[in-house]
Parts: C-alpha cells; sequence; structure tokens
C-alpha cells in the first residue's frame, strides 16, 4: 500500500512542474515575507515525504479509516490548489480551496492522532506551512485587486 501513497503524492506533486509560477506569478505584487522561489521544491519535497510517512503509520494501524479519506482528500485540495492559481490564475479560487485544504490537514491531525501519534506530528509543519500559504494567497489577492477575478 505504500507504493499507493507515494504515486499518489507523486502525481500531485507533479501538478507543481505543470503549473509554474512563471512570469504572471513573478508581474504580481507581494508581501515582503514571501519565502524566496528557491525555499518552495526543498518545503515541498520535505513534506511529501512526511505525508507518505503519516498515511503508511495511519494505513498500517486502522487500515482504510476515516483518517485515510481525509489524507486523499487534502491531497486532491493540494493539488487544485496549483490549477487554480497558477494554471487558472483565480486567486480567490485557490484561496477558498487553501482554506479547505487547510481543514483537512488539520482534520487529518485530529482523526489520525488516536491511530498513529507519529502521523498526526508529520502533518504539523504541514498545517505550518498551509497556514502560511493560505496568509500569502490572501495578501497576494489583496494586493493583486483586478488580477486574477472571474470573467464576467
Amino acid at each position: 500500500m505504500i507504493y499507493v501513497f507515494i504515486i499518489m503524492v507523486v502525481v500531485t506533486a507533479a501538478s507543481g512542474a505543470i503549473f509554474k509560477p512563471g512570469a504572471w506569478y513573478e508581474s504580481l505584487a507581494k508581501p515582503s515575507w514571501t519565502p524566496p522561489n528557491r525555499v518552495f521544491p526543498m518545503v515541498w519535497t520535505t513534506l511529501y515525504i512526511m505525508m507518505v510517512i503519516a498515511a503508511w503509520l495511519v494505513w498500517r494501524q486502522a487500515g482504510m479509516s476515516a483518517a485515510i479519506v481525509l489524507w486523499g482528500l487534502q491531497l486532491v485540495a493540494n493539488l487544485l490548489w496549483s490549477a487554480l492559481f497558477f494554471g487558472m490564475r483565480r486567486m480567490e479560487l485557490a484561496l477558498i480551496d487553501a482554506l479547505i485544504l487547510w481543514v483537512l490537514v488539520a482534520a487529518f491531525i485530529v482523526v489520525a492522532l488516536p491511530h498513529a501519534v507519529w502521523a498526526s506530528v508529520l502533518f504539523i509543519p504541514y498545517l505550518c506551512w498551509v497556514t502560511i500559504a493560505v496568509l500569502l494567497n490572501f495578501t497576494i489577492r489583496r494586493l493583486n485587486p483586478n488580477i486574477g477575478q472571474a470573467r464576467p
């Protein structure tokens, strides 16, 4: 089953390669606290490894459970964010997705805890990073009010 978790994470990670920031993102006004671009691949690689380990730990203890369902749902939300923000340039939809992702990650932490404490612990840095992403998405949207809006 660990191979399934790895494949799911690799597919999700590929969305970051498909929907690259590019010139459009570089042209946006961003807050001074925006992490440098070189940080993102290092952080995401680490987080994806931790996600696979967390899923495996829960799977070994609880099998197909609510925690595993939440784990899969957070991956879907994770994948959608890149498509919405970079692919479709819809910052407001990406923000909604990021908020949903935050809730799913937090829910995984809570639901996985009785099955595998370390799985929950491994998701705490992810929750912190998603919190930064939500704040960054919100701030970039606020600094660029006429970019990435729904078209009439």
